[in-house]
């Protein structure tokens, strides 16, 4: 069996997988607050765990790995966009929740096998609470219910902090009713206008860390394999989890694996609406940037170091995949994936490494490797292709416009502009053939659909 090592944030070091039981391999995602279109940065973590539990299917079996990843459908945020847009919170969070499913889908993430959503375990919330102030590890004030921290030995272990630092460094809400400034919401009161649940300290809703510990508690028990998600909720969410988790659970380890990926960037600087390089997943779709193509760039960086967005690395991604495309057409996959990528994807889930080793399939002529090994990593199949050809009625038009030019060339002997058009065509990577049947166009594995302008 392949030998999978992960880089594990709670020790700082990469360490080989043993899943608790290799029968049932169980792995949680940070999912989406669902209040609008996801940008970007949201979508890495979803590819990069895509990968992984591709990983693991392909290791353990199709049937021995179980893949959850939430959606937080009860927010302060959410409430906020109900207020403005005067729409029903459920109305919000279903069309968002359904953006978010066909965006992730165009990327090629498999949907995980589970996708539960916080709102439908409230009462185990309340119960996971309860447990907590009985054992001495949270407090009821004013109608809250807090998360003492300094019950908590380890508190600050996974992120590397102490408390006192924490205090110093970070902004917390400092409210009346907090012991410890560090102390964080398990329940708040909400108000009339407010979606809400009874609860012994009255009608409320609650905080953000606990719906997690709740969800991954009842759909994978109390110690599972691995939690995942981008390095900005290591603290404070993460941290707060794994706190109350343990505290519920004393002598159960949480997740005994924690991965998180590094942050995007936009042609070198934070992605940031006050720079204008702020975009959706749907954004770039509707801007023509196929899916497929996204999903390569993410690939083409580790996921533990910053991966930076440009159109560069773009057009690169789609000259690749044309190529790519092109020469796996009609070709049946091997039954299996090379070793040499599962051996890349193996070493702390190396997607640089492994896209290295596709060219290395590619060039040697190794095709129906290449299609089954990309498949590994979600590139190639029939679900994300057919944006590497020209659509129909763009190709009738480049058609046309040379014909035309053609016929008016073999009347008048001036070929000036046949020559230009046909020069701008096989510049952008479409092969000109021209005989006395007419003009013939064959869309090549390179083709720039940005250099089609000078065809005009």
């Amino acid at each position: 069996m392949t030998t999978l090592k992960l880089h594990n944030t709670k020790t700082r070091k990469k360490e080989v997988f043993t899943p608790i039981d290799a029968e049932n391999v169980r792995m949680y995602v940070c999912g989406p607050t669902v209040y609008d279109r996801a940008h970007l940065g949201n979508a890495r973590p979803v590819v990069v765990f895509d990968v992984l539990y591709r990983l693991l299917r392909h290791v353990y079996g199709v049937d021995h790995v179980k893949y959850v990843r939430n959606f937080t459908d009860v927010d302060d945020k959410i409430n906020a966009r109900a207020a403005v847009s005067g729409r029903s919170i459920g109305e919000i969070t279903e069309e968002t929740i359904g953006w978010f499913l066909e965006d992730m889908g165009a990327l090629g993430a498999l949907e995980p096998d589970q996708m539960p959503r916080a709102t439908q375990y409230v009462p185990q919330m309340v119960t996971m609470i309860e447990q907590l102030i009985a054992s001495g590890h949270a407090y009821a004030a004013e109608g809250h219910v807090l998360f003492a921290v300094e019950s908590y030995r380890e508190y600050g272990a996974l992120s590397g902090r102490s408390v006192d630092d924490m205090i110093a460094g970070a902004r917390v809400e400092v409210a009346p009713y907090k012991r410890n400034p560090m102390d964080f919401v398990l329940w708040k009161p909400s108000g009339a206008d407010q979606p809400g649940w009874d609860s012994p300290w009255g009608f409320g809703r609650p905080g953000w860390h606990i719906e997690c510990s709740a969800m991954s508690f009842e759909l994978l028990g109390a110690s599972f394999d691995i939690h995942g998600g981008g390095n900005d909720l290591m603290f404070p969410h993460h941290e707060n989890e794994l706190a109350q988790s343990c505290c519920v659970h004393p002598g159960e380890g949480f997740a005994n694996v924690w991965l998180h990926n590094e942050m995007l960037q936009v042609e070198g600087k934070k992605m940031s609406k006050s720079l204008g390089n702020f975009f959706t997943v749907h954004d770039l779709l509707e801007q023509g940037v196929p899916g497929e193509v996204i999903r390569f760039v993410f690939l083409s960086t580790h996921y533990r170091k910053p991966m930076d967005w440009t159109e560069r690395k773009a057009k690169e991604a789609a000259r690749t995949l044309r190529k790519w495309r092109s020469l796996t057409d009609g070709v049946t996959a091997s039954e299996k994936p090379a070793e040499s990528v599962v051996a890349a994807l193996a070493e702390d889930l190396n997607t640089s490494g492994a896209i290295s080793e596709l060219h290395a399939l590619a060039n040697s002529g190794a095709v129906a490797d290449l299609k089954a090994s990309a498949g590994l990593l979600g590139l190639l199949s029939e679900e994300l292709g057919g944006w590497d050809s020209l659509p129909g009625h763009i190709l009738d038009d480049l058609t046309a416009r040379l014909t035309s030019a053609r016929e008016i060339a073999l009347r008048t002997k001036d070929f000036a502009e046949v020559d230009r058009q046909k020069a701008a065509l096989v510049a952008a990577g479409i092969e000109v053939h021209m005989s006395k049947d007419g003009v013939v166009l064959v869309v090549g594995p390179e083709v720039d659909l940005t250099k089609l302008e000078a065809v005009s």
